[in-house]
């Protein structure tokens, strides 16, 4: 076995779990958030406003992780980025709403399952960054 295979293990362990606290942050912002922000009536009902619904979620889920991206020392170029894959699904769905093609449950439920992928995307595309970071 290469010197070096220990290392790269190492690195994509880093790498894994980062993606894993950020997951965990964001749906920890996403709650903590969502609950605060509706025990002061300001939640938004999927059926009824669901663009306001998803983009309040979204809002909700980047500040949980720009928190701890934050707090683990990613600069604020990066932070954006990584929030940015939390409203970016709204580009594609929204116009499906509109037209009727989908409702709000489905825009939520699409929403979220894209959301790990292009997280994905954005920690593979700054690999060293993501892969370093988490000790």
């Amino acid at each position: 076995m290469s010197q070096t295979a220990p290392i790269t293990r190492r690195r994509w362990r880093r790498f894994a779990w980062h993606y894993v606290e950020m997951i965990i942050a964001m749906f920890a912002g996403m709650i903590i958030l969502g609950m605060l922000l509706s025990a002061v009536g300001l939640g938004f009902s999927h059926e009824r406003d669901p663009e306001l619904a998803y983009l309040l979620m979204a809002f909700d889920m980047s500040v949980g992780m720009a928190a701890w991206m934050r707090y683990r020392g990613h600069g604020w170029a990066r932070t954006l980025e990584m929030c940015g894959a939390m409203f970016a699904p709204a580009l594609p769905l929204f116009p499906l709403l509109w037209m009727g093609l989908i409702d709000g449950e489905s825009l939520m439920g699409l929403a979220h399952v894209a959301m790990f992928p292009l997280m994905l995307v954005v920690m593979l595309w700054r690999l060293d960054e993501y892969a370093g970071c988490a000790g």
